[in-house]
């Protein structure tokens, strides 16, 4: 069904009279031209906008997916028009792959990777610093995804955060090294959770910024050893 049921719309209206303040990002999922472009505008109408700062290729997971977004007729090419008539500042992207991510970076100047920058993946399973390095070489930014994910959901297990598709992180003092382990890294920006009080509580903890020291950082690792990561790098 198109467009998709609108609901209730609360961050255009939430904008009013603040637009110019704000740095309004969005995405698509879609891969193709027509798709993209289609989201575009729709989103541009149920936020109440004519222009995003930042809109983004969502979710690149597979090789195919990237061929077929960056390829004739993809999803690409309806953000790049986008950005020559002024409805789209800059262009990024998204991934859970970090192969994925640096093909990406390496077929197109975009301006920013949204990628998966956890303690436990990072630390344990290698998954994260060759990308981190990789946009920070081309000079894009880097905004950071998952800081406060704990492992995978066990099966059976009760899942209390719905808005969560992994085990997050509850512990306060591991939350706090989480978070800060992620600010402490070359990044740009880090994404809360969407569970509001996960999403305050990581609030709190950034305007309390402070970089990790060797403790603490070896505190994180000896955690991490014991958790499944969220991700790996390809075989």
């Amino acid at each position: 069904m198109w467009p998709p049921p609108m609901g209730t719309p609360r961050l255009g209206p939430a904008l009013t009279g603040l637009r110019d303040r704000a740095f309004l990002a969005c995405k698509t999922a879609e891969r193709d031209r027509a798709g993209a472009q289609r989201e575009l505008e729709h989103s541009l109408k149920a936020l109440g906008t004519d222009r995003f700062d930042l809109y983004q290729l969502h979710g690149l997971g597979t090789m195919a997916e990237l061929e077929q977004a960056m390829g004739p007729g993809g999803a690409l090419e309806a953000l790049v028009a986008a950005r020559e008539k002024g409805l789209a500042r800059h262009l990024g992207f998204s991934a859970h792959s970090a192969e994925v991510a640096l093909a990406a970076l390496s077929r197109f100047p975009f301006a920013s990777v949204l990628f998966p920058l956890n303690f436990v993946t990072y630390l344990k399973a290698d998954f994260g610093p060759q990308v981190v390095a990789e946009a920070q070489r081309r000079g894009a930014g880097r905004l950071a995804l998952k800081s406060l994910a704990r492992a995978p959901w066990g099966e059976g297990q009760a899942r209390r955060w719905s808005k969560c598709w992994y085990e997050p992180l509850e512990d306060t003092e591991l939350m706090d090294l989480a978070l800060r382990f992620a600010l402490s890294l070359p990044v740009t920006a880090a994404i809360p959770p969407g569970e509001a009080d996960l999403f305050w509580q990581a609030v709190s903890i950034a305007e309390a910024f402070r970089p990790l020291d060797a403790a603490e950082t070896a505190r994180l690792q000896a955690e991490a050893r014991l958790l499944e990561p969220l991700f790996r790098r390809a075989a």
